[in-house]
């Protein structure tokens, strides 16, 4: 399995960091891509982060699993730049496994890919014109969708995208390794 992580000025360095951080603890190749012209991409919280490719170096469906960080701006960003919109939708509509957290699901939102979907957001990026179904989760996962609420669901959201691309004792094994309580009780034993 083949991830790639999107990266655009502004986005939640939590939301993308952990993210990473999880599926490589799980072995699973994932890109971080910044979709300007620079490798350096500063998050929302000033911290700068060297990408592993630039958009315009991908193909966006080599991948298959695509994952969109949050962050107010970063998500204006991502929304503005046109090419990883249609990549998001693109995919989405193949059936390939599409997440976003935080404020990001707005942007599936916006292109209709929520409606009739169960999916959580930033509550205040929630909008009834989705057509979905909010949920008050702190991850969430509906067919080829897995969305997260925000900064403090992204291990959740993590989680639940590593399960769908590794058996169980990779899982337990990852769990183990970040002392997640639920696995630690589990190996302990």
């Amino acid at each position: 399995m083949k991830c790639a992580i999107f990266l655009a000025e502004g986005f939640e360095p939590c939301e993308a960091l952990i993210t990473v951080d999880i599926l490589r603890r799980g072995q699973v190749l994932i890109d971080t891509v910044a979709i300007g012209n620079d490798l350096l991409v500063k998050s929302s919280q000033k911290v700068v982060i060297l990408a592993d490719k630039l958009f315009s170096e991908i193909d966006p469906a080599s991948y298959d699993v695509l994952i969109f960080p949050g962050g107010k701006l970063g998500t204006q960003n991502l929304e503005a730049f046109a090419p990883v919109v249609e990549a998001m939708k693109s995919h989405f509509d193949n059936g390939k496994l599409t997440c976003a957290i935080c404020a990001a699901p707005s942007i599936l939102g916006h292109q209709g890919m929520l409606k009739g979907r169960k999916y959580t957001c930033f509550p205040s990026f929630d909008d009834a014109s989705y057509g979905g179904c909010f949920m008050q989760e702190l991850a969430v996962k509906d067919g080829n969708l897995i969305t997260g609420r925000g900064m403090g669901a992204t291990v959740e959201f993590a989680r639940a995208i590593l399960a769908e691309l590794v058996d169980e004792e990779v899982m337990r094994k990852v769990e183990y390794g970040m002392q997640y309580e639920h696995s630690f009780r589990t190996l302990s034993a």
